[in-house]
């Protein structure tokens, strides 16, 4: 699928579009590349958020052809920081609440590498994952979870249904923003799904993103910014109730939503409306609400600006903390390439790569001791207090941190 603008809401289908946030483009956020590579040219995309002035959906004005964006996709589930615990919590939750029978059939769509479906499987029940990665399939075997490698289509949940069955739970967490075409996912999880099943949609929400400057959650990968409202009125339109929601902290801020077939036997929660009305005082779902925090984020980019222009006046080192697809968005978007010498990060896979476009080079932690620089910028902000935790050294040998959201901040 080649790259292309859409001009269209993905969740009701009005072409009465308007932008809504201005970010700077980049290249694909994950393309951390080898050296070997140095020479390709990784061409620039837009970072634009458009918003729908009609069901108030936030989304990007281009999608990213998924062959560039996941070609090189190296993140696995379980590196990344407190994911699995959180997954251990949400099965046993989830279970308590849903109340399958036994050797009931559960399905997780972007399964990865099957952390989540290891725990539903502990309970006794029968697991699938389907996922797009190969390399992911492996290691989801080696955890005893059958998966299908490819994507989750209406005709695929047709073949899955005969092969095993209708799913009593089907989940999809984190991967519903990275999909361009919703409405086929849903008539797929529409006929899978068992007459008193529940779906469950575990996704970044957008409010937390206005309200605490997440702004590194938006990249080519995340194509739509979801929030209860537009998702009530989407699920409707597919003969389907959102009965459910709760706010969860993973991904900085994301929101769990159980769903079942129009008329299901479980109550209808006030959490959906509460939620809601939470979401219309802060105008998420109108242009105003991403003003303030174009403004916000504008300001502190100023400030960063003006901070590691004067570090570097007095010929001080600096690098930066973090090598993520999150972290291109902020290099891009802070505009502080000519800064950084240098990117560290915790995760092996990411080590003596490049970073996407300006080509920073990823070193391990060691070189925080080894090639000793004056201030790190941590770009990795989410995860501030455990990285000066675990480098106390570096500030005990004169070292500074500077941490630059929701606000520039320079330890002492």
């Amino acid at each position: 699928m080649p790259n292309f603008e859409r001009k269209n809401c993905r969740m009701c289908g009005s072409k009465n579009m308007e932008m809504a946030l201005h970010l700077a483009p980049t290249p694909s956020g994950d393309a951390y590349i080898t050296a070997e590579k140095l020479q390709e040219k990784q061409e620039l995309y837009p970072l634009d958020v458009m918003l729908c002035k009609d069901c108030g959906h936030s989304q990007l004005s281009v999608v990213v052809d998924p062959e560039i964006l996941y070609k090189n996709y190296i993140y696995t589930t379980s590196i990344s920081l407190g994911l699995s615990e959180h997954f251990k919590e949400y099965a046993k939750s989830e279970l308590e609440k849903i109340k399958p029978t036994k050797g009931a059939f559960v399905l997780d769509i972007g399964s990865n590498d099957g952390t989540l479906l290891v725990h539903f499987k502990s309970y006794g029940l029968r697991v699938l994952g389907v996922d797009p990665a190969p390399v992911v399939k492996a290691i989801a075997k080696g955890k005893g979870v059958e998966t299908l490698t490819g994507y989750f289509t209406s005709q695929l949940a047709e073949k899955i249904k005969k092969d095993k069955g209708p799913a009593s739970i089907i989940t999809a967490n984190n991967v519903f923003a990275n999909i361009d075409d919703l409405s086929n996912i849903m008539k797929g999880i529409k006929n899978l799904l068992a007459d008193d099943g529940v779906f469950i949609l575990e996704t970044s929400y957008l409010l937390p993103v206005t309200q605490k400057l997440l702004v590194e959650t938006i990249f080519h990968e995340h194509i739509s910014y979801f929030s209860v409202k537009p998702l009530k009125l989407f699920f409707k339109n597919y003969g389907m109730d959102l009965f459910d929601v709760e706010t969860v902290p993973t991904k900085g801020g994301s929101i769990r939503c159980c769903v079942q077939h129009t008329g299901g036997k479980r109550p209808m929660s006030n959490s959906v409306e509460e939620i809601i009305f939470i979401e219309e005082g802060n105008n998420i779902h109108k242009k105003e609400g991403f003003e303030k925090l174009d403004s916000r984020i504008n300001s502190v980019k100023s400030e960063l600006i003006s901070v590691l222009r004067e570090l570097s006046r007095k010929g001080k080192k600096i690098a930066g903390y973090g090598a993520s697809v999150g972290v291109t968005t902020l290099i891009y978007f802070f505009d502080v390439r000519r800064y950084i010498e240098y990117l560290i990060d915790d995760n092996p896979v990411r080590h003596n790569r490049f970073s996407p476009g300006y080509h920073i080079p990823v070193l391990s932690s060691d070189a925080i001791y080894e090639k000793r620089p004056d201030y790190i910028v941590i770009f990795a902000w989410g995860y501030a207090d455990t990285i000066m935790k675990k480098n106390r050294k570096f500030t005990d040998n004169g070292g500074h941190f500077i941490i630059p959201l929701p606000e520039v901040k320079t330890t002492k």
